[in-house]
């Protein structure tokens, strides 16, 4: 997989045997501090951009002294990671190529998520020509209805990972009342059920689910 590497060095594509890990994130900076740069397969969010073919170098440098200081700007050998502050949307950048800025070109894999990674590029297309972008596509808008119940997931997992139960669970972060039931109404309320199932969603989304936040999932 393609992610930048701790410190700005490239990623491993596969896990060393010595105890080295590949991070898509700085590990000595804070989560929070910068987002994280993952590989375009897997999210169809970041627009990829690579040397156009002979024949085609006449085509404009990519300005983007233009387009603001970039809030992340990662190198990787002959590649570019960067990411575009934008009101309605960042745009995430992936130069692959040691002259993909100087004449660029636009990949679009013909993969499942064809259709918005030409939203992508229309969106980073109009930026470029000084227009606004728009909006980012509706699959990568997170909602604030989506944004809770992710808050409350990972309540939820810090909860569960302390060593907290269902009945913790229930009282800190769903209905204290029904969370002091005795044992027998307990073990049928809704409650209860309520707090399982948010355990073993928060469990599946630490275990691999919050990849389906990156196409918007």
């Amino acid at each position: 997989m393609h992610k930048a590497g701790s410190k700005g060095t490239p990623a491993d594509s596969t896990l060393r045997a010595d105890g080295g890990y590949s991070f898509a994130h700085d590990p000595d900076v804070p989560a929070g501090h910068e987002p994280a740069l993952w590989c375009p397969e897997i999210a169809p969010g970041t627009l990829i951009l690579a040397p156009a073919p002979e024949g085609f170098d006449a085509g404009e440098p990519l300005g983007l002294s233009s387009l603001g200081h970039p809030i992340v700007d990662r190198s990787n050998g002959h590649d570019r990671h960067l990411i575009l502050s934008d009101q309605q949307g960042d745009h995430i950048l992936w130069l692959h190529g040691a002259h993909a800025a100087r004449h660029p070109a636009v990949i679009l894999p013909l993969d499942a998520a064809f259709d918005l990674r030409v939203e992508v590029m229309w969106r980073f297309y109009r930026r470029l020509r000084g227009r606004s972008a728009g909006p980012l596509p509706r699959v990568l808008q997170l909602t604030q209805q989506r944004r809770a119940r992710l808050i409350l997931l990972l309540h939820t997992l810090d909860f569960r990972l302390a060593g907290a139960g269902p009945r913790d669970i229930a009282a800190a972060l769903i209905d204290a009342e029904a969370a002091a039931l005795p044992a027998i109404e307990w073990k049928s309320s809704a409650v209860r059920r309520k707090a399982n199932r948010l355990i073993h969603d928060a469990f599946a989304l630490m275990n691999g689910g919050y990849r389906k936040l990156l196409p918007g999932g």
